[in-house]
């Protein structure tokens, strides 16, 4: 197999990143390239056309690559539901929820025969894989059952590249560290090791460059700068950050509640990239003061994160803000827990059978918990009685509840979806917006509008729209370009096309 496993010092020191800069060049050279990552442990989902579920990172990375996103492409998902346990999704489907000890005991033969026959499939199907580790390859506690590092590049008997991370410091430590820790069958598998995040003079760091080279035997194939706002969607919660406006007096304040489960959060980044928006992450009620807007994410484990905000103070004090009548939106698990009751009769969402809980009742409506999950790309337009005009809503669904809406004065449906069903819930005319509809706000024209009703209530000017989902197949041409400058790009082609021999 013609390939290269990228893996890392530790999480987010930018994996993902490199691999999609690496499949666009790739497919920028006319060469079909998948990605691929064994095993995934992440919130954050992707759907692919046939409805199915895997992990976000190699759904973009088939986007850069140019090619359909299939469940080959990552056959293990892990969806954490709670700090013990994890929802096995296998080739794109829930297979049952197991506590880690379990996982690592009764699944690790049936995982390594969907890796191997996930393997197969696109080696026939393309000329290169490009696959991703997670976290890092020397974890000793996993590293006897590990079923996504060096066992995997072994398998594939594909050549490995380390990526360290030198914008959280200690990198020197992190690279000699994690190479003492590989067996020598193993290290003899990296070929060359990738600086990460690098800020400042590069002239400063060729010394450094020089050192490990020396030491390590092997090759420093380059240094990456720093990027912001890369528009490359997030694997993990490390990823996800802030972005506060203090300069300019006009900047809309926007809260999004920060779940424990929080999943599916890469809905939030397109105002990454609204000049105006500031975005902040509230845990308790104290944090939450008098946003302009109030954002509610989906979770992998609704009732849990709901007793949570319960035990903070932030139920209450969203309940107050929607009371003052403040602006909501709540998107799969957010807009249940905006619901009068939610159940649990199966155990679906919590793994105890019948449990009740009252929601925030900020929408006559309620919520069922049922034992089969929904995951479907969704198009619709908005319910003629919103009001609303604009282009065809598109996203998707990821979702075990089904939540029935009270229909009165001022109440409705918020989408009528092209399969003829209604989505969500509309308020006092959108002031309060509930939705199962993930990727809600990367439909420009929606997001406009809502943001402009926003800034008419502050006074201030409305603005155009700003057509950033235009602007993400150029990003993967401006990462491939980065990567290119500041890599050498011709020995990184011969490993990944020579193989792990030599």
């Amino acid at each position: 197999m013609k390939g290269i496993m990228v893996t890392g010092t530790s999480s987010d020191v930018g994996k993902s990143f490199i691999a999609t800069a690496i499949c666009r060049i790739l497919s920028n050279s006319g060469i079909r390239v998948a990605p691929f990552k064994s095993q995934n442990m992440s919130n954050n989902s992707y759907v692919t056309i046939d409805g199915k579920e895997i992990g976000r990172a190699q759904g973009i990375q088939a986007e850069a690559a140019r090619t359909k996103a299939s469940v080959w492409m990552n056959p293990i998902l892990l969806k954490p539901r709670s700090n013990m346990e994890a929802e096995v999704v296998l080739l794109g489907r829930v297979l049952k929820v197991l506590s880690g000890k379990n996982y690592r005991d009764q699944f690790y033969e049936q995982g390594l025969a969907v890796i191997q026959e996930s393997l197969d499939y696109l080696k026939d199907k393309y000329d290169a894989i490009v696959m991703e580790g997670a976290g890092s390859p020397v974890e000793i506690n996993l590293k006897s059952r590990e079923l996504v590092n060096m066992k995997v590049a072994e398998m594939a008997d594909v050549p490995v590249i380390l990526v360290a991370d030198i914008d959280r410091g200690g990198v020197f430590a992190s690279i000699v560290g994690t190479l003492a820790l590989l067996s020598s069958e193993e290290r003899s598998r990296i070929k060359g090791i990738i600086i990460n995040k690098f800020r400042g003079d590069i002239d400063l760091f060729t010394d450094g460059i020089d050192w490990l080279e020396e030491h390590t035997k092997i090759p420093v194939l380059g240094v990456l700068p720093y990027i912001e706002d890369h528009m490359i969607d997030g694997e993990d919660s490390l990823s996800f950050h802030e972005k506060r406006i203090t300069a300019n007096k006009n900047v809309l304040d926007i809260a999004v509640v920060k779940l424990p489960f929080i999943s599916n959060y890469s809905d939030m980044e397109p105002f990454y990239y609204e000049e105006d928006v500031s975005i902040r992450f509230v845990e308790t009620g104290t944090e939450l003061g008098n946003p302009d807007a109030v954002i509610i994410p989906g979770t992998k484990s609704t009732l849990s994160d709901l007793a949570q905000l319960q035990k903070v103070g932030l139920a209450e004090a969203l309940k107050q803000y929607n009371q003052q009548s403040g602006t909501i939106i709540g998107i799969c698990g957010g807009f249940q827990m905006l619901c009068t009751t939610l159940e649990d009769p199966f155990g679906a969402d919590t793994g105890k059978k019948g449990l009740q809980m009252m929601g925030l009742n900020v929408i006559p409506a309620s919520t069922t918990f049922q034992q089969n999950k929904q995951t479907i790309l969704s198009k619709g337009e908005f319910f003629p009685a919103t009001g609303l005009k604009g282009e065809k809503i598109t996203g998707y669904e990821i979702h075990i509840g089904q939540t029935t809406i009270n229909k009165k004065e001022g109440i409705m449906p918020f989408l009528l979806l092209d399969n003829g069903k209604e989505d969500g819930c509309y308020v006092d005319n959108g002031r309060v917006i509930g939705t199962y509809m993930h990727h809600l706000f990367h439909n420009d024209e929606f997001r406009s509008i809502w943001l402009n009703r926003l800034r008419v209530q502050k006074g201030y000017s409305i603005k155009e729209t700003n057509f950033i989902s235009k602007m993400k197949d150029k990003r993967f041409d401006l990462i491939a370009e980065i990567m290119k400058s500041h890599v050498d790009w011709d020995m990184l082609e011969k490993i990944i096309f020579q193989g792990a021999d030599k």
